[in-house]
């Protein structure tokens, strides 16, 4: 019997956090998920917000038929404008909510994307606390990491860790987190 395979979608804009999408890239692909990194630009390598330049798998706008267990939004203050005002990914965020697969956010990103999208409305969530004075219609918790439903929230790159382990074990459930923890030594 073979494993399922889930597949991942990450997108990335110019200025988006480079600890963050790192960070999920490496853990998902650590729990064997199928991972594709999708730039909302016009180009496929993007500077991240300290520097870092990342070369995207796909444009997003290739991919908008295709089905994905879980799409994720890095933060980055800048990098979270720029995916809050992608109309196709405004779209298939609310698409990817309406059909009860996972989405998730972490930093800037829910507060500025997620909420702009209007996929929080009576959701416990979280994000950078900096700016959860922009949220309205749901509910900030000021944890971590928050999970409501198929909705995942992280407050910022400290969390980056927990964050993307918490989506293994979402997608592909404890053990396969237990095990990416335990090869990461956490």
């Amino acid at each position: 019997m073979t494993p399922m395979t889930f597949r991942a979608l990450i997108t990335l804009a110019e200025g988006i956090d480079d600890l963050q999408a790192v960070t999920l890239i490496d853990v998902l692909r650590r729990a064997k998920v199928e991972v594709v990194v999708a730039s909302i630009e016009g180009r496929r390598m993007l500077t991240c917000a300290r520097g870092t330049r990342l070369t995207s798998d796909a444009m997003l706008v290739d991919l908008l038929a295709q089905p994905f267990d879980l799409i994720v939004l890095p933060g980055g203050a800048v990098g979270a404008q720029h995916l809050a005002a992608h109309q196709p990914l405004q779209q298939l965020i609310k698409d990817q909510a309406a059909a009860g697969r996972l989405f998730a956010a972490i930093a800037e990103a829910p507060a500025l994307a997620l909420q702009a999208f209007g996929v929080l409305r009576q959701r416990r969530m979280t994000c950078l606390p900096s700016v959860s004075h922009q949220l309205s219609g749901c509910t900030f918790v000021d944890q971590p990491v928050v999970a409501d439903g198929n909705c995942i929230t992280a407050q910022g790159s400290g969390a980056a860790l927990t964050f993307a382990l918490t989506l293994v074990e979402q997608l592909c459930g404890k053990a396969a987190r237990a095990a990416v923890a335990g090869e990461l030594l956490v």
